[in-house]
C-alpha cells in the first residue's frame, strides 16, 4: 500500500517557462515539478552538452594524474582495480583502455564476487606483485581498504584511490584519495558514479587542455552502462554524459556493446536508459555475480568481432541462470512468509536463509523491497560466517541504520540506498532487534508513489507523448514522468500476449452515467494475468501511467502504461497509518490504550467480513478485499479481524509475496471470539 503523492507545481511559473523557452506547456511543468526554474539550470538541462566543471575541483585529483603520469613515463606496471558489477566492469574497461593506448604497460583485476567479495584482498595484491605491479588504481572502490593498502605499502606497491562511496572516519594511506565525499572536497557535483569518477581521472591525465569533446567519443558509451547500472542521479555532469552516451551506443563501433544489444533483442531498436537498465546493465552484472566479470571487460575491449558475440551469448547465459536462481530464493522467502508472517511487519525487513547465491541476494532484497515499501536486508548464511545485502527506500539511509549495528559486523560498505556486509550467524537476532530500535528511533518513510501531475484523458495524444522525449534521458534524479489518469471507470479486461498482459479500456463517466467525451483510454499492464488482475468492469479507478509512441508499419500510435493502480476514493494516508499501528502492535512496540481501541473490532464488523468471505472465499489481493468492503472497516481492524478467523479455524490465509488467498473452512460449532489471542492481547492494552 502506497501514498500517492501529486509533487508541487507553480503552473503560473510553469507556463511563463513555456512561453520564454517556446516548449510545450507540459514540458515546463515538468521543468518546475523537477525544480528546473532558472534560466541557466534550464538551458544546461535542456542543451546538456558539455561538462562544466574541472577535474581538478575533486580532492586530490592533481596528485592522483601526477602519479599516473610519473608511472607511465618510468615503465611501472599499472594494474586497474575494479568491481564485479556493471560501474566496476565500465570504469575498468575505460580507465584501462585509455591507458593501454596512451602506451602505459597497464593490466587490470576484478575480484570475484563467490571467493573474494568486494573490494581490495591481500590474496589478490599478493599476485599482483608477483606480477610486477608498481602502482594500483582503484575504480569504483578502495576508500574503505585502510588494511589492504597499508599491506600493498609494505610490498612496494603504491595506491591511488579513485571511489564514490562514503568515506569511513579512517580513511586509506593512499598516494592519492579520491572521492567526491571527501569532507574536504570542494567539486561542486557529488553524484558522480565510480566510472564517471574514472572519467574525471582520464580527463586530468590528460591535462588543464584535454580535448573533452574526444574523450566524450571514445568513452562516454561506457561511462554510461555504469552510470546507469549504479543507478545515480542523471543531473548535472551525470546527464551530459549519459546523453552522449546514449548517442555513441546508438551509433556504436564498440563489438561488445552492439554484440550485447543483438543478444538482448534490442537490434534495430533506440537504446534508452530504461533498455540499458533492463537489459544490457542486468547481463553484465550476472558476469560478476555467478562466474568472473573479467569476460564482461573483455567483451567490452574486444576487436574480434566472433569473440563479442560469443561472451555476450555467455553473459545473456549466465543472466538467465541468475534469474532463475533468484526466483529460488524468492520461493524460498514466499514459504517463509506464509509459515510465519511476522517477518514482514519489521520496519526493517531482515530474512536469513542458508546457501542462497551471494550474488543474487541484492536482487533479491530489492524484490522484496518493492514488494512492502520498507528496507529490506537478506542474508545468506554458510556456516558461522553469512552474507547480507539490502536496499532502503527513498528517505532512509540504510548505511547509517547499519553502521550503527558495526559493533555485530566484519565488513559494511555502501550508500543510503544499498548496503553489503558479513555477519556471523550468532549476530543476526541481535542485529535485527537493533537495526529495528534504530529505525524506531528514525522513522522510516510512508512508502509513497509521486506522479507529476494529473492528466485529462481528453487531452492524451501522440504528440503529447512525442514532446516529452525533449526532457531525455529519463532516469534516476530524472525519473519518466508518471501522469495520475483519475476516476476512470474501467470497461473492459482484455488478455494479450498468450495471457501475460493485460489490455484495459476506460472512460470517464459524469454523474448521469454518461460518457465524458474524448475520454476513453486504451492502456496496457503487463505482467499480470486475468487470473491476477483484482479490478473488474465497472470498478472507479485511479491510474498511474508512462506515455511512449508506439511505431508499428511506420505508423504512430500512443501508448499508455499502467505502472500503478487503486480503487478512487482510497485514503491511502489513513490506511497507511492503519497498517501501521497494526504492524506495531504485532511486533510489541508500544501502543497506546486509545490506539489498541481503535483496533478493536465490534461484532457487527466482524459478521460483515464473515459475510463476505463465506460464498467463496477471496483470491485477490489484501487491498482490493479492504475496498470490497466498502470502506466501512479500516485496514488495521481488517487485519485484527483476519488474524482473529485464521485463530479459531473459520478460515486459513495463505499470503506471501505476491499472492493473498483466503480459504473458508467447515466449522461444526459456534466459536468464541473472546478465545481469540490477538483480541485478548488487544484488550490487555485497551484497559
Amino acid at each position: 500500500m502506497k501514498k500517492w503523492v501529486i509533487r508541487k507545481l507553480n503552473k503560473a511559473n510553469a507556463m511563463a517557462i513555456s512561453r520564454r523557452f517556446e516548449i510545450p506547456a507540459l514540458n515546463a511543468m515538468l521543468l518546475d515539478i523537477r525544480g528546473i526554474t532558472d534560466d541557466e539550470a534550464i538551458i544546461e538541462f535542456l542543451g546538456g552538452d558539455t561538462l562544466y566543471e574541472s577535474p581538478f575541483a575533486i580532492k586530490d585529483m592533481d596528485v592522483a594524474a601526477d602519479r599516473i603520469r610519473a608511472a607511465i613515463e618510468d615503465g611501472e606496471r599499472i594494474c586497474v582495480y575494479g568491481d564485479f558489477d556493471a560501474d566496476g566492469v565500465s570504469a575498468t574497461a575505460l580507465l584501462y583502455s585509455y591507458l593501454s593506448d596512451i602506451g602505459a604497460d597497464a593490466v587490470y583485476y576484478i575480484p570475484s564476487r563467490e571467493t573474494e567479495g568486494y573490494g581490495m584482498h591481500r590474496g589478490a595484491i599478493d599476485r599482483l606483485y608477483q606480477n610486477g605491479v608498481k602502482l594500483i588504481v582503484t575504480v569504483d572502490n578502495g576508500v574503505a581498504a585502510v588494511d589492504e593498502i597499508a599491506y600493498a605499502k609494505r610490498l612496494g606497491i603504491e595506491t591511488v584511490v579513485t571511489d564514490h562511496h562514503a568515506v569511513p572516519e579512517t580513511t586509506p594511506d593512499a598516494v592519492a584519495l579520491v572521492d567526491l565525499h571527501r569532507p574536504d572536497c570542494n567539486s561542486s557535483f557529488k553524484e558522480l558514479s565510480g566510472v564517471g569518477v574514472a572519467f574525471k581521472l582520464v580527463q586530468a591525465i590528460e591535462g588543464e587542455y584535454a580535448d573533452v569533446d574526444s574523450l566524450m567519443e571514445n568513452y562516454s558509451d561506457l561511462v554510461t552502462i555504469g552510470t546507469v547500472g549504479d543507478i545515480v542521479s542523471l543531473r548535472g555532469e551525470n546527464r551530459v554524459l549519459v546523453k552522449n552516451g546514449l548517442m555513441h551506443i546508438n551509433n556504436s563501433d564498440r563489438l561488445g556493446i552492439n554484440a550485447l544489444i543483438e543478444e538482448s533483442g534490442l537490434s534495430g531498436k533506440r537504446i534508452t536508459v530504461g533498455n540499458l537498465s533492463f537489459n544490457l546493465v542486468p547481463r553484465i552484472n550476472a558476469g560478476g555475480r555467478l562466474g568472473l566479470s573479467q569476460k564482461s571487460v573483455t567483451m567490452l575491449l574486444t576487436d574480434d568481432e566472433e569473440y563479442a558475440s560469443e561472451i555476450a551469448a555467455e553473459l545473456s547465459a549466465d543472466n538467465a541462470e541468475r534469474q532463475h536462481i533468484e526466483r529460488e530464493i524468492l520461493s524460498d522467502i514466499d514459504d517463509m512468509i506464509r509459515k510465519d508472517p511476522a517477518l514482514i511487519n519489521n520496519a526493517v525487513i531482515v530474512i536469513s536463509g542458508e546457501g542462497w547465491h551471494k550474488g543474487v541476494i541484492g536482487i533479491v532484497a530489492s524484490r522484496v523491497k518493492e514488494v512492502y515499501g520498507k528496507p529490506t536486508i537478506i542474508i545468506s548464511c554458510d556456516g558461522r560466517e553469512c552474507r547480507a545485502s539490502g536496499r532502503s527506500v527513498s528517505g532512509f539511509s540504510l548505511i547509517d541504520a547499519v553502521f550503527s549495528c558495526s559493533d555485530l559486523l566484519n565488513q559494511c560498505g555502501g550508500h543510503p540506498m544499498a548496503v553489503g556486509f558479513g555477519i556471523r550467524r550468532e549476530n543476526i537476532e541481535e542485529f535485527i532487534q537493533r537495526i529495528n530500535r534504530y529505525a524506531f528511533v528514525h522513522e522510516v518513510p510512508v512508502p509513497t508513489l509521486e506522479l507529476d501531475c494529473k492528466l485529462n484523458p481528453a487531452q492524451l495524444n501522440v504528440d503529447l507523448a512525442r514532446g516529452l522525449s525533449m526532457l531525455e534521458p529519463f532516469g534516476a534524479g530524472n525519473p519518466t514522468p508518471l501522469f495520475g489518469l483519475y476516476q476512470m471507470t474501467l470497461r473492459d479486461i482484455r488478455p494479450i500476449g498468450n495471457g501475460k498482459h493485460l489490455r484495459l479500456t476506460l472512460a470517464r463517466d459524469r454523474d448521469d452515467g454518461s460518457v465524458e467525451p474524448g475520454t476513453n483510454v486504451y492502456a496496457l499492464r503487463f505482467n499480470t494475468a486475468p487470473a491476477e488482475f483484482p479490478y473488474r468492469a465497472g470498478d472507479v479507478v485511479d491510474l498511474a501511467v508512462t506515455l511512449d509512441v508506439n511505431v508499428y508499419n511506420n505508423t504512430e500510435s500512443l501508448s499508455v502504461v499502467v505502472r500503478d493502480m487503486r480503487f478512487s476514493g482510497t485514503d491511502d494516508e489513513a490506511e497507511t497509518a492503519s497498517k501501521e499501528l497494526f504492524e506495531r502492535f504485532c511486533r510489541g512496540d508500544r501502543v497506546t490504550r486509545e490506539e489498541a481501541l481503535s483496533l478493536i473490532p465490534t461484532r457487527e464488523e466482524f459478521a460483515v467480513v464473515y459475510r463476505f468471505l463465506r460464498p467463496d472465499g477471496y483470491h485477490y489481493s489484501f487491498d482490493s478485499l479492504l475496498y470490497r468492503l466498502s470502506g466501512q472497516i479500516s485496514c488495521g481492524k481488517l487485519r485484527v479481524i483476519l488474524e482473529c478467523m485464521n485463530e479459531l479455524g473459520l478460515i486459513a490465509i495463505n499470503e506471501g509475496l505476491y499472492d493473498f488467498e483466503i480459504e473458508m473452512l467447515q466449522v461444526e460449532k459456534k466459536v468464541d471470539l473472546n478465545a481469540s489471542v490477538i483480541i485478548t492481547k488487544l484488550r490487555e492494552v485497551s484497559r
